[in-house]
């Protein structure tokens, strides 16, 4: 199946949304034909307009020509399309890009499998959902496998290549190296809740809100010692808020249910309550911040010494759940740290700073929160335990 993939390979966006339509820009921009389906017209409709939109500014930044930019919108094409999948029998490839629920999905990956031919391999985009799950729809699950993007699509280079229980090797080889040529940054992860940087990211959020609940600092000061100290892009808050507190708070839950209960994910109160009170942030025009005309943003309390407890706090946690996910064969080290920087911005690979710092270092502050809260959320990592003992580092 694999063999069928290549730059004449025709592909299939299953969606017309934000990640559908930036899925199928990379892919036509890569040369390929592109059809995008998506049971709404006016979805369809959006879709174009925002590519063509998006193709100008790279004409106008200089960084395609016009006839290029034509190129790629003869290249493109959108139907309207509710359970009919027919315009995807000529696909090599068909990208699932629809809403995050899986009896949906399930119901479309039969039905493109109906129309396509046997090499056509069938991806999903989804961040939280089962792909074996996805893949058990399909009468021939070795073609399903998860292709992870990120929004937006055209700007973020990370892609995670999630290969199910059932996926086929070849299959997932010949997807990697494909999207590889569309100038993507690929990692590969195992079918589990999150795949890398959903799980791994989770305490960026829930320790920065554990320590908003606790009074140790308010939201201005926790975002302006990630950002100013950590490095890091942008602050958890402001973070949330951009994404949606709405959104961010279902992955969080979707991890913690999917990975038993475990306290690590435990969804945080005030969260919810922001959700519950509709200040999902900026699309709400009111979050952790307020976004509304005149609005001022309340100033942080830039003392270091309470900004160095934050950073240490929330980075010693990322790191244990990096070390994790390397313990729980989710990834590789490597890909880890690829992650996390490519997908997140993140200033460095946890696992390359968790080296810099040391190993023994992090590990000990781990067990001096354990103790002090006598909470399983704080309970180390047991790779992170025996590489302390052993002296290693995740870098040689």
């Amino acid at each position: 199946m694999a063999e069928a993939l290549s730059s004449s390979t025709k592909v299939g966006i299953l969606g017309a949304g934000a990640m559908g339509s930036g899925i199928a820009q990379v892919a036509a921009v890569a040369g390929h034909e592109v059809v995008v389906a998506d049971a709404q017209a006016a979805a369809t409709e959006k879709a174009k307009r925002g590519i063509q939109k998006a193709l100008a500014r790279q004409v106008e930044k200089s960084r395609m020509s016009a006839d290029e930019a034509r190129d790629v919108e003869a290249r493109l094409r959108f139907v309207e399309s509710s359970g009919d999948f027919s315009a995807f029998r000529d696909c090599g490839l068909v990208i699932e890009a629809i809403v995050e629920d899986l009896e949906a999905k399930q119901r479309a990956f039969k039905g493109i499998e109906a129309v396509v031919g046997e090499s056509c391999v069938l991806a999903t985009n989804t961040s939280s959902l089962s792909v074996a799950a996805l893949g058990s729809a399909c009468a021939h699950p070795g073609r399903v496998i998860g292709l992870h993007f990120f929004n937006p699509v055209p700007v973020l280079p990370l892609v995670e290549v999630v290969a199910a229980i059932a996926s086929d090797e070849a299959v997932v080889r010949g997807a990697r190296s494909l999207v590889d040529g569309w100038g993507k940054v690929t990692v590969l992860a195992a079918d589990t809740p999150g795949f890398i940087v959903n799980r791994v990211a989770r305490p960026f959020y829930g320790e920065s809100l554990r320590m908003l609940e606790e009074g140790i600092a308010d939201v201005p000061t926790i975002d302006w010692a990630l950002t100013a100290l950590g490095g890091f892009r942008m602050g958890p808050f402001e973070l949330m808020d951009l994404i949606g507190n709405d959104v961010n708070y279902a992955v969080t839950r979707s991890v913690f249910e999917a990975l038993g209960f475990d306290p690590r994910y435990r969804p945080s109160v005030t969260q919810r309550r922001m959700v519950e009170a509709n200040r999902l942030g900026r699309k709400t025009g009111v979050g952790y911040y307020d976004y509304r005309d005149g609005a001022q943003r309340p100033p942080a309390t830039e003392n270091h010494a309470l900004g160095g407890l934050v950073l240490d706090r929330v980075l010693t946690m990322l790191i244990n759940e990096a070390a994790d996910a390397v313990l729980f064969r989710v990834s590789t080290a490597a890909d880890i740290d690829l992650a996390m920087t490519k997908g997140v911005n993140y200033p460095k690979g946890l696992l390359a700073w968790a080296d810099e710092i040391g190993i023994a270092a992090v590990y000990q502050r781990l067990e001096a929160l354990q103790d002090e809260y006598g909470e399983d959320r704080y309970r180390p990592s047991a790779l992170l335990r025996r590489m302390a003992h052993e002296g290693r580092r995740f870098h040689s």
